[in-house]
């Protein structure tokens, strides 16, 4: 039998663990593992910068599923992820990331540092394998931890023992999905779920509203049958946007982002449901929307307290799925006795009072109107502001209705962060399983990443990326990975020539905004010189074409010839617009 190196037999672990895809940039402590699970067939999309690996890795897990796996180098190569970590982190992404260590055997190496205290300071785990006889088992555990806590995990492997020849035992370990327990459905307690039962009886304006949780446990169907049958509305979280897309009772979302007619309808409700949501301060505005006196929680896991203010005070600890069809249950049970009641049959349970008629106080058409109709926002350019518009640039607002009703509905979405993330928040016609956003940690920068993360996942489809130009400008670099790769991303940036959210807020406080406004690059003219398609937008009557001409190329590969199939849209707005939650946290 031909000698193997410990890399070889690491890299065969990741195999066995069936890891398909990794998001790489390579260097001393990873490149030779990464070329052996290349060699085992493992697709490696490889980026021109550490943060835009685990980001990726991070849209790539979300959007599939399954654990995602990226490699940086030591030292300075894990450095740089130190803001993608925490992101993961707080969005409860599963990550395995192998970083490499720098040699036991040197007394000094120059990329050599203590990495354990990086990861933990990040809330990331770390696990260092420094031994044959236990690292693939350890290595094993590393994905089963990944798997059980959601969480991203840390390996790192010194490089010169990665060089060493095997000498430890080949004899086959269980992997970690051969080991995780069958997960059954955890259904809700007897007591709490009857005071669930009486608090819903003794609300008339309920609104049922799912987070991730929801949609991971396919509950949206039970979900729309319970608001149904209370005669309540639906909303989600801004990670679950899109679950109730075709609903007329829909909302949309809740939180910072929602719009004046979800605002409007959550502060009037007495009891928010919340199915599968980890109730963040931005899911409520930071009570401003709902207390937590209002809430009903149903969760596996419910918290009284979420970062750093009360959740809930109303709890259900069962899975989602199980907990709504529980209560659906409850109410079918409940008119079916006072039918039977009516006939002169004895009298039903007495703790569950009547339901059904709540369902004509709240839900009707003309609330169903009022949804459809009403727009996202009602805030106007001001006068002055309005005077002082360029010829040519665009009301954001009418660009994201416009790109709403033009791009096809199965086409991925990914909203980044930054100002123009809440305009783009209103898009009504994108289903959930078809959207994606990651922005527990408030960082810009990520558009590019997460785009090619989605992209690498499905890569016969099309992806569309909604940006703003100074996000966009952070990581540009990867329009040659995007290129590299033939990635089929459509980019919409939003070019307001600054950081939106900090030139809006300057301006209410009568600040310089030097420091935020930067001119207006020609995004097309980067983008064809990357070798990627672009063009720039100043009439919102060009969208169409350019969508049709993005839509005709996707699915065909590009050639030398006709350079990429990804596509940049510099999208020329006005800085005059102010987002709806700049203008309610800075009014002018």
């Amino acid at each position: 039998m031909t000698e193997q190196r410990v890399y070889e037999v690491l890299a065969d672990s990741f195999t066995s663990e069936d890891v398909d895809t990794c998001f790489a940039l390579l260097g001393d402590a990873n490149m030779n593992w990464a070329c052996a699970l290349a060699g085992n067939g493992c697709r490696f999309v490889y980026v021109r910068h550490e943060h835009c690996a685990v980001a990726a890795a991070m849209a790539y897990a979300r959007s599939t599923g399954k654990i995602g796996v990226a490699t940086v180098t030591c030292g300075p190569g894990l450095t740089q992820v130190m803001t993608a970590l925490p992101a993961a982190v707080r969005a409860r992404i599963p990550l395995l990331i192998f970083a490499g260590e720098a040699p036991l055997k040197s007394t000094w190496y120059n990329q050599g540092i203590d990495q354990k205290p990086f990861v933990d300071a990040c809330g990331a785990q770390y696990v260092s394998l420094h031994h044959q006889q236990t690292m693939r088992a350890q290595l094993r555990d590393a994905f089963l931890q990944a798997h059980t806590t959601s969480q991203p995990v840390v390996v790192g492997v010194p490089l010169d023992m990665q060089n060493e020849t095997w000498t430890g035992s080949l004899a086959p370990i269980e992997s970690s999905f051969e080991l995780l327990p069958a997960r059954e459905p955890r259904m809700p307690a007897e007591h709490s779920f009857r005071t669930a039962v009486e608090r819903i009886n003794c609300a008339k304006k309920i609104v049922v509203m799912a987070g991730l949780g929801a949609v991971n446990a396919k509950a949206g169907p039970a979900c729309r049958l319970l608001a149904a049958k209370t005669g309540g509305l639906l909303a989600t979280t801004l990670p679950a946007k899109g679950l109730f897309y075709d609903d007329p009772f829909s909302l949309g979302v809740a939180g910072g982002f929602s719009s004046e007619t979800a605002r409007k309808y959550l502060s009037q409700a007495d009891l928010i449901i919340a199915v599968g949501a980890s109730l963040a301060s931005h899911n409520s505005d930071g009570g401003k929307l709902f207390s937590a006196e209002r809430v009903l929680q149903i969760d596996v896991n419910p918290n009284a307290v979420s970062q750093g203010r009360p959740a809930a005070k109303y709890h259900l600890a069962c899975d989602a799925r199980a907990g709504v069809e529980a209560l659906v249950k409850a109410i079918d049970d409940q008119t079916r006795a006072e039918h039977s009641d009516a006939a002169g049959s004895e009298p039903g349970d007495s703790s569950i009072a009547k339901v059904g008629e709540q369902a004509s106080i709240w839900r009707s058409d003309s609330i169903a109107i009022d949804i459809r109709d009403a727009p996202a926002d009602r805030i106007a350019i001001d006068a002055a502001a309005a005077a002082t518009m360029e010829p040519g640039l665009l009301d954001p607002r009418a660009v994201v209705k416009t790109l709403d009703d033009l791009i096809p509905v199965d086409w991925f979405t990914v909203n980044s962060s930054g100002h123009c993330s809440c305009f783009f928040a209103q898009m009504k016609n994108r289903p959930a399983e078809r959207f994606l956003t990651i922005r527990e940690f408030g960082a810009i920068g990520n558009g590019l990443s997460f785009a090619m993360g989605v992209a690498s996942a499905h890569p016969d489809e099309a992806v569309v990326l909604f940006d703003g130009d100074g996000s966009f400008l952070m990581h540009i670099q990867e329009l040659e990975t995007i290129r590299r790769h033939n990635l089929n991303i459509l980019v919409v940036i939003m070019n307001d020539g600054a950081y939106g959210s900090e030139v809006h807020k300057l301006r209410a406080e009568g600040l310089s905004e030097q420091g935020a406004v930067f001119g207006r690059p020609d995004f097309a003219a980067i983008a064809i010189s990357f070798g990627l398609q672009g063009a720039t937008v100043s009439n919102v009557d060009q969208l169409a074409g350019l969508i049709d001409e993005f839509a005709m190329r996707t699915g065909s590969p590009g050639n030398d010839a006709t350079g990429c199939n990804a596509t940049i849209l510099d999208v020329q707005i006005s800085d005059k617009v102010v987002s709806s939650v700049i203008q309610r946290s800075h009014p002018h």
